[in-house]
């Protein structure tokens, strides 16, 4: 790849912001509401701008331990990634060449509201082999997804030490609940990084984990052994929307990265860093961990105003 065929966020760090934010305008400033309740994400059609980048065998800041089959994802920037919860969920991109549906499986640093950074696959579908490029875009509830409900768990996790990471759900998540053999269910605390945690552990396995999403959707998976570093499918559908047809859940990764080890303290642990740079420039440093939201926070991906709750 050629500087000149690729915008990245490093050009906005470099004085391409204003620029952007004259693309973007004020109508699509994020409206997240930091409410107990969740609300679904709005599904109106909103304006962008969509550049590309090569994650370079990262798994992103979701954590995926290999990208989608058909190449087609996006990073988003740390108000839309909200933290996590945007990940694994889906939008349709429309630009001058065509459209395409892309995964949520990274977060942008430095990308603005509604600057979407595309895989190379996804940007060429919409846009061709430009630059940056004007787009609409919009949050697809319920997307069809390449198999059923999986289930990955934390390396070095144990019945004291509990992480999972939930993919397939199609939709934001707003809730996991772990029971070990013999336990009531523990809620998890959603991290930035994508796996949900139980400080304390949730028992012995194996494990009952009860998903719910921000449409009401709830599923609870059994069975699942409680085995770091190997994700496990579920054969449960969390939303009931078909599952794609000759599709492989996933892509191998180039490069494989190592997993967050975590303590049985209370310190959180830390995934490796997030994404790498689509240019050969250093990745600037990135601030401290955000505060993540309550698990029920609704992350509107169309950045549009979600609907109140009772």
């Amino acid at each position: 790849m050629t500087g000149s065929r690729l915008f990245s966020p490093r050009w906005l760090a470099a004085g391409g912001a204003a620029v952007l934010a004259a693309a973007i305008g004020l109508a699509l400033v994020l409206q997240n509401s930091g409410s107990a309740c969740a609300a679904p994400p709005s599904t109106s059609l909103k304006k962008g701008i969509a550049t590309w980048f090569n994650p370079n065998g990262s798994p992103g800041s979701c954590n995926y331990p290999s990208l989608p089959a058909d190449d087609l994802y996006v990073a988003l920037g740390r108000e839309q990634f909200t933290s996590a919860a945007a990940c694994g969920t889906y939008i349709d991109v429309i630009g001058p060449k065509g459209k395409a549906r892309v995964k949520v499986t990274d977060a942008c640093p430095n990308c603005k509201v509604g600057h979407l950074d595309l895989s190379h696959t996804a940007y060429r579908k919409v846009a061709g082999e430009g630059g940056l490029a004007d787009i609409s875009y919009k949050a697809v509830p319920n997307a069809p997804v390449p198999g059923s409900l999986s289930v990955r768990i934390l390396k070095d996790s144990s019945q004291y030490y509990l992480g999972v990471l939930i993919d397939n759900h199609s939709n934001q998540l707003t809730s996991v609940q772990v029971a070990g053999k013999g336990r009531g269910f523990t809620r998890a605390v959603r991290q930035d990084w994508g796996y949900w945690v139980i400080e304390s552990g949730a028992g012995p396995g194996p494990l009952r984990i009860k998903i719910s999403d921000v449409y009401g959707h709830t599923a609870t998976v059994s069975n699942i052994k409680l085995t770091s570093g190997r994700t496990q499918s579920t054969g449960v559908s969390l939303t009931g929307a078909p599952i794609e047809k000759g599709t492989s859940t996933t892509k191998p990764a180039t490069t494989k990265k190592a997993t967050p080890k975590p303590s049985k303290s209370s310190a959180t642990p830390k995934p490796s860093a997030s994404r790498s740079s689509a240019t050969p420039s250093v990745e600037p440093t990135t601030a401290a961990a955000e505060t993540m939201p309550p698990a029920q926070t609704t992350v509107d991906l169309a950045a549009g105003k979600p609907a109140s709750c009772g």
